[in-house]
């Protein structure tokens, strides 16, 4: 029902939109909507639900319905859902105001809060969107660190997102060096598109003969031409033509991409025809990119990592060819490499040594496929230690995407005609600069180099050489000492992220503001493993009263449980033994049947059923743990059927005596009582009040109590057992006799009775 009125809601806005169409092109509506997904608060980037929406070209408006529904009724208390958008690549978030690592920068990315009661909505408009994917990222505020009991009723609340579009289906194209004729009303913008080819250095589209009504020629028009599309990165170029021409610039524009040219009137209840054209100037056109048709496969095979493992021989591939050089750019040709999922790297195929000049730029092109978005791009500049007549020069880099910017000095910004660059320098003084980029958007970048001179002369540094090295990496800097990178998934889509370790934080795990010290490290994982060895007495209290299948259930949690703690540690003070998924799931099996070999014990059953149970429910406790291993029925359930059992045998026996069961007062008030004083304690704490800050605290003595419940709720050893708890009536006899031997049971067997 509710899904059903939100496409109703997005078909009457669609349907509103559709009542605007121009006569000059067709416009078709699309709809897209994404399952429910349930928020977390926010940890590090796995607590964030992304989301991925494609929209097709020449999309004219572009609609976001963000829903958000509670999923239970009892009072959650206030909360705002955080939404961020950006196209191109997962948005990069920091609601815990951390540090980020060093060189590390970003793309901008848009951010919505939304209150919700028990069920808000809120929509976003984007006109002009740019066209690609959009990622939708939905979370909760920061994680206050408490932990919560897998099972238990919490507050839920599941996020929504969906996506209306209209596009135009026949754009008209805009050639360069022809016009067109389009007329603009205020509600309905000439939208047209044109095609900017490889080595554009400028385009230009004018608008010439502006006539409005029956007045041609008129002065009086107003129009408003928009050049490039909206993405949150970057502004469209935007000309208000006053009179009856004007012309719209743009430096460096897009290579190889379609460019959206909208223009608008301001003239109220008048439609203006205008001509249009465009003009595309080439600065700068090497003869040649790359590589030859010749040498393509020598230079590949020279530089593979594959041909170096099993090439044969010592025949190394021929000194490659400098690069070839052009009246403006030498353009270098790079080898692309994948090595693992979200690992690229980029290599020059002549040399990793790269030249570099004043008069030239040099010009280095790094595409980069869509499945590398989920990644950082590092980006290194090294200066080669033989430049000793560098002297008090330095070289410029621009890091560019789209399309490169040719032109380098020191009033010249590190920025195309609709994206900004990243801009890097070294000398002598700073050899080495690096740039880290997540999350970088998939498209082609180019990286731009030059030597800047001081004075008018460079001297002797005429040609200097540079060590560019570019690659893609799951993680920042793989997390760091105190991080693991973790792979995520979204539907098909990968992406990577940093989980942090002993209070370290941040997005490459590099911020220490809450970093744990050694000491406060060594004191957990001390804490967390010593206090197991309060179940040292539960095991002697066990074996002096005969029970000896209960003592070695009781040592191997202690085992299991005091180095699974120790391997569980963040940090420096780790100790594992053996795999930590093995360690787990025996510290988790050990615990759940220490309670219920105790409880099944206290009921008093004869052996055949005891141990028959003491089996079955191992059996079925272990299976349990391999299907959900943290679900709050695998400790419940146990302990519910074995207090069942317990209290059934108790009442039998209470019935058949007519006495109370245990009889003795202060086997109640020195034992029982306390004893279960100590479990329903410990089990508070286990499932209420465990926190991250306090989890060493608590689950240490949740060990001490779990331990010592078990000194005062097992029962007293058996009338009829002996020391190893062999049972009564069994006899085993070496004497030899020829006499057969009688047994006279003389009376008759009672269940044994406690003290």
């Amino acid at each position: 029902m509710e899904a059903c009125f939100l496409r109703w809601l997005l078909f009457v806005a669609l349907t509103s939109w559709a009542l605007g169409d121009d006569g000059q092109v067709t416009f078709e509506s699309e709809l897209s909507s994404k399952p429910a997904q349930k928020l977390s608060k926010y940890g590090w980037y796995a607590s964030v639900r992304l989301q991925r929406f494609h929209i097709p070209e020449q999309t004219a408006v572009a609609r976001w319905l963000f829903s958000v529904k509670k999923g239970h009724s009892f009072n959650c208390g206030q909360h705002n859902v955080s939404i961020h958008l950006r196209w191109g690549a997962p948005p990069v978030i920091n609601p815990t105001e951390t540090v980020f690592p060093n060189a590390t920068l970003w793309g901008p990315s848009l951010s919505l809060i939304l209150a919700v009661t028990s069920q808000s909505s809120t929509t976003f408009n984007l006109s002009d969107p740019a066209p690609g994917d959009w990622f939708v990222a939905a979370h909760l505020p920061e994680d206050d660190g408490r932990i919560e009991q897998k099972g238990f009723p919490s507050c839920s609340y599941y996020f929504q997102p969906q996506l209306s579009v209209r596009r135009a289906a026949d754009t008209p194209v805009l050639q360069p060096g022809t016009v067109l004729t389009q007329t603009a009303a205020p509600d309905r913008p000439a939208r047209l598109k044109l095609f900017v080819p490889e080595f554009t250095s400028c385009l230009s589209v004018s608008v010439a003969g502006c006539s409005s009504g029956e007045a041609l020629e008129s002065a009086g028009c107003s129009l408003l031409l928009r050049l490039g599309s909206a993405s949150l990165q970057h502004s469209q170029t935007e000309l208000n033509c006053s009179g009856v021409s004007c012309t719209a610039s743009l430096s460096n524009p897009p290579w190889d991409s379609w460019l959206r040219v909208v223009v608008e009137s301001s003239q109220v209840n008048q439609t203006v025809t205008f001509r249009i054209g465009s003009n595309f100037t080439v600065g700068c056109k090497p003869k040649s990119v790359g590589l030859t048709a010749y040498d393509d496969i020598t230079k590949l095979l020279g530089k593979s990592s594959v041909s170096n493992a099993t090439a044969t021989g010592n025949v190394s591939a021929p000194a490659p060819p400098p690069p070839l050089a052009s009246p403006c750019v030498w353009s270098v040709p790079v080898l692309y490499e994948e090595l693992d999922v979200l690992s690229l790297r980029y290599t020059p195929v002549n040399s990793s040594n790269v030249s570099v000049t004043e008069t030239h730029p040099t010009l280095l092109t790094y595409p980069l496929p869509p499945q590398a978005t989920g990644g950082t791009l590092n980006l290194q500049l090294t200066l080669n230690s033989t430049n000793a007549t560098l002297g008090n020069n330095s070289i410029v880099a621009c890091f560019s995407a789209w399309a490169p910017v040719l032109q380098l000095n020191h009033s010249e910004p590190c920025r195309t005609g609709l994206f900004m660059g990243y801009a890097v320098g070294i000398n002598v003084s700073v050899p080495k600069a690096m740039v880290r980029l997540p999350f970088p958007q998939s498209t082609t970048w180019y990286l731009t180099l030059q030597l800047l001179c001081n004075s008018s002369d460079c001297g002797n540094a005429s040609v200097v050489s540079v060590v560019p090295e570019v690659s893609v990496s799951a993680c920042v800097d793989d997390c760091g000492p105190y991080g693991e990178c973790r792979l995520l998934r979204s539907y098909t889509y990968l992406y990577s992220a940093c989980v942090c370790s002993a209070g370290w934080k941040g997005w490459g795990c590099t911020d220490g503001s809450t970093a744990q010290s050694y000491a406060r490290q060594l004191t957990a994982t001390m804490l967390l493993t010593l206090s197991n060895l309060f179940f040292l007495p539960a095991i002697v209290v066990a074996t002096r009263r005969s029970y000896i299948t209960e003592a070695f259930v009781y040592l191997f949690t202690m085992f299991f449980s005091t180095f699974y703690h120790a391997c569980d540690q963040p940090g420096a003070a780790v100790l594992c033994i053996m795999d930590y998924d093995a360690l787990q799931y025996c510290d988790f099996l050990g615990s759940i049947c220490s309670i219920w070999v105790t409880i099944l014990c206290m009921a008093r059953l004869g052996d055949t059923a005891k141990y028959t149970l003491f089996l079955l429910g191992a059996l079925l406790i272990a299976m349990s743990m391999q299907l959900d291993r943290k679900g709050l029925w695998n400790l419940l359930g146990p302990i519910l059927c074995a207090i069942l059992l317990m209290v059934t045998s108790w009442v039998y026996r209470c019935v058949r005596r007519r006495h109370c069961y245990p009889p003795s007062w202060r086997r109640w008030v020195f034992f029982l009582l306390p004893g279960a004083l100590c479990a329903l304690i410990g089990v508070c704490l286990y499932v209420f009040a465990e926190t991250e800050s306090n989890y060493y605290y608590t689950h240490s003595l949740w060990h001490i109590l779990v331990a010592g419940c078990v000194v005062f709720l097992l029962p007293p050893k058996e009338k009829d057992r002996k020391a190893l708890g062999w049972s009564r009536g069994f006899s085993w006899s070496w004497r030899w006799s020829w006499r057969p031997r009688v047994w006279v049971q003389l009376e008759e067997f009672k269940t044994p009775d406690e003290i």
